[in-house]
């Protein structure tokens, strides 16, 4: 498929055109007024657009609307590009039914017919006022899908579908240009706006480079965003250089339900972030299909708005591959590794919640006949909102179809797993208990785990990773465990046992979880495309690395490191190898570097801001004050006065524990640095509604003291520590840190660290 949509997008030839007064070609997903459909652009390079899905979790959508003007009134011919979804299983029922209505009238049903995209035909209409309104009315609620409409006066045309000849009349119908504009002057374009591209993009406009991040859905985050639902895994500011991971932190949420709640994997922030930073130029809803190549480097992509349908060449000096899939490299013509049987599938996860009355809910006879034990049973949320009962990232199918070429199909197995799994509880033997059990959320957007992987100078492998071997580009800490998955036996009966939809992980514990394995930047290059980058599950790793570094903040960390390496590459007129080959030492002082730092232009010398009031977000999981970067006592190293009780009930915390005194008491904590300079003091502690709101902190350091006061019943939102400052501290003079209670409330003390500026 992929080589047809490359020729496809390379053809300049164009279909005879219709005369204009004979036809009307509409796009759904520009539709002005999209009701309650939701566009879909993961398949464009499969079925050749975005399209509009009615996905209603069994209730009817809102009616998606268009005001359009016909060319001349008379009798018109209607073609509408649908397919019935589940007819490819040959399923009983048609569960995407859907009608196009005119001004109000129903014209005919669609979605019924067809196991592949076609143009279904509606018959003749009349149109008597050429200014009307278009509606698309869904009649069922599970996911019924329109692709575009088009009207003619010549009752014995038919829109083609063949790839070629489409791509050729959408172009022609929509009066897009054969040479679509171009956007230049860009040092780096970044594809993908996942975790992976988002962190490339904001390092690389922090280092003063004129970057373009190109998404093809509304939102950012990929897996990690509201429309996934992964948790964002994986250890940053830690390891070789701690300092990596800041980024990655400004935008990521630290929950750990998945699936969630929507604001939980905070679209809002991740996008506020991103704008911010005045050297990025941020395209949502942009699908980059097409890439120009030459001489073993990439010229441009182009993209198209998943809401207009329009194109764009975006031209620039570096490219980075964050989509994954490894879409751009494979574009180029770069060298990949892909597994097409046997690997990691998709996850399309959902959720239920309890309402407050019995809720109806309808038969499914198209979906996964199942039965109660075909399926695990739905764990309860964690958190402090009310409960729910989540299916997780076990539900997982597409084990040994095409990681490419099958997506679609795929994600509609996982549609009819999810449904029929809800329809047993509600119809099956154990009704009664599910009689209120209303579905509360289930992901269309496929949370891909394993495609292509690109080619890098070096393939980090398993074996490198678990025997720690040691690289001189090292950089990012991989901290997930080797955690590969598989079909899960157990439920693998009925139409299941040759199509899985339940997994298995398998672990290898050879990965350091706290301080991580440090991998090469080298797996973060193209081997054969000069100015490639590439940064996350598409990096240049054999199948057990994967397991480890496909991990949200993991990825992240990469986009950061291929920042800081394209800056390096643009003002040195290098290439990402000869970063490697001859600038190495200066990518190693930019890991070292703070995530906040900054360049105005990419000319000017990296500056960094003050520390917010708020400190730095952090991850805390998981973490020991000897796994800290810099200099780190926990509460156990500090000289107490008073009466201290241990405790380990508030989370997170470090070591297992921390301590607390309700009456007079101070605890003092030893500040020895073995290398004089200005150091930045970070405070632990548990946030408490009974903690004291006047902590008194006195640290002594070089340059002398300085008394500071702590509210304890408020935390920083990084919900693990507060930055106190950077002050000046010698290898000859002992410093100290005290923190003391004199007034009412709760004294609570975790650790101390510094970080070396």
């Amino acid at each position: 498929m992929l080589s047809k949509i490359v020729k496809l997008v390379l053809t300049a030839a164009l279909l005879n055109p219709l005369h204009a007064d004979d036809s009307l070609f509409l796009e759904a997903e520009a539709f002005e007024n999209r009701g309650g459909w939701a566009t879909d652009s993961q398949f464009i390079l499969n079925m050749g657009s975005a399209y509009l899905i009615a996905h209603g979790l069994g209730t009817p959508v809102a009616d998606a609307s268009q005001k359009i003007t016909f060319p001349s009134t008379g009798t018109y011919h209607l073609h509408v590009r649908t397919k019935d979804w589940v007819a490819q299983w040959e399923a009983p029922g048609t569960p995407g039914e859907f009608q196009v209505l005119i001004d109000g009238k129903a014209v005919k049903t669609f979605g019924n017919e067809g196991s592949e995209w076609h143009w279904q035909k509606g018959g003749s209409i009349e149109i008597t006022n050429p200014n009307t309104t278009i509606s698309l009315k869904d009649l069922k609620g599970f996911n019924g899908r329109c692709d575009a409409l088009f009207f003619t006066k010549d009752a014995d045309f038919t829109p083609p579908n063949d790839d070629q000849a489409l791509f050729d009349f959408r172009r022609q119908q929509l009066g897009l240009p054969a040479e679509p504009p171009t956007k230049d002057g860009y040092d780096l374009v970044v594809v993908g706006g996942g975790y992976s591209g988002l962190a490339a993009a904001i390092s690389g406009a922090r280092q003063g480079l004129k970057v373009a991040l190109i998404h093809d859905r509304p939102v950012l985050g990929g897996n990690g965003s509201s429309e996934v639902h992964v948790w964002a895994m994986g250890g940053t500011q830690r390891g070789k250089y701690p300092r990596l991971g800041e980024i990655v932190d400004e935008f990521t949420d630290f929950s750990h339900d998945s699936p969630g709640l929507n604001e939980e994997y905070t679209d809002a922030l991740k996008e506020k972030v991103a704008r911010a930073e005045k050297n990025l130029d941020l395209y949502l809803n942009h699908f980059a299909f097409q890439v120009e190549a030459k001489d073993n480097k990439i010229q441009s992509v182009t993209a198209v708005d998943t809401t207009t349908g329009r194109f764009t060449r975006f031209k620039g000096t570096l490219f980075c591959d964050g989509t994954g899939h490894g879409t751009i490299g494979a574009l180029a013509g770069a060298k990949f590794m892909m597994l097409e049987k046997g690997h990691m599938g998709m996850s399309n996860m959902w959720s239920w919640k309890p309402a407050n009355r019995a809720i109806a809910w309808p038969k499914t006879p198209w979906a996964l006949p199942l039965n109660i034990g075909d399926f695990p049973p739905l764990h309860a949320s964690r958190g402090p909102y009310k409960k729910f009962y989540k299916a997780e990232w076990f539900w997982e199918g597409g084990f040994d179809k095409h990681p490419i070429e099958d997506l679609e199909a795929v994600r509609d197995w996982n549609l009819r797993a999810n449904f029929g799994a809800f329809t047993a509880l509600k119809h099956g033997p154990k009704a009664n208990a599910h009689q209120k059990a209303q579905l509360m959320w289930m992901a269309f957007i496929g949370g891909n785990r394993e495609s292509r992987r690109l080619e890098g100078d070096l393939i980090l492998t398993g074996d490198h990773i678990v025997n720690r071997k040691e690289f001189p580009d090292a950089s990012v800490p991989t901290t997930w465990s080797i955690d590969l998955h598989y079909p899960k036996k157990q439920y693998m009966k009925g139409e299941a046992k040759e199509n899985p939809f339940i997994s298995r992980a398998v672990h290898d514990t050879g990965v350091d979880r706290q301080n991580g394995y440090a991998i090469p930047y080298r797996i973060m290059y193209s081997k054969n495309i000069e100015n490639l980058f590439m940064a996350g599950r598409c990096a240049s790793v054999d199948r057990r690395a994967l397991g480890t570094t496909r991990v949200m903040r993991t990825c992240g960390m990469m986009g950061e490191v291929v920042g800081k390496a394209a800056w390096i590459a643009t003002t040195q007129g290098t290439t990402p190898r000869g970063v490697y080959q001859n600038h190495l030492p200066a990518l190693i002082d930019l890991m070292q570097q703070p995530g906040r730092a900054f360049r105005e232009t990419k000319d000017a010398k990296l500056t960094t801001p003050p520390i917010p009031e708020d400190g730095l977000r952090v991850n805390p999981k998981e973490q020991k004050t000897d796994k800290l970067a810099g200099l780190s006592l926990d509460d156990s190293k500090a000289k107490l006065k008073g009466k201290w009780i241990k405790a380990n009930n508030l989370k997170p915390n470090l070591d297992r524990g921390y301590q607390y005194s309700s009456g007079p008491a101070s605890a003092t904590f030893p500040l020895r640095v073995k290398n004089s300079g200005n150091y930045e003091v970070r405070f632990y502690w548990q946030t408490h509604k009974s903690r004291t709101t006047s902590a008194q902190i006195e640290i002594t350091h070089g340059g002398g003291k300085e008394t500071l006061t702590l509210d304890q019943t408020k935390a920083p939102k990084n919900k693990a520590y507060a930055i106190l400052g950077t002050f000046p501290f010698t290898d000859v003079l002992p410093g100290s840190l005290t923190i003391s209670n004199r007034k009412e409330g709760v004294l609570g003390i975790d650790a101390v660290q510094l970080i070396k500026q």
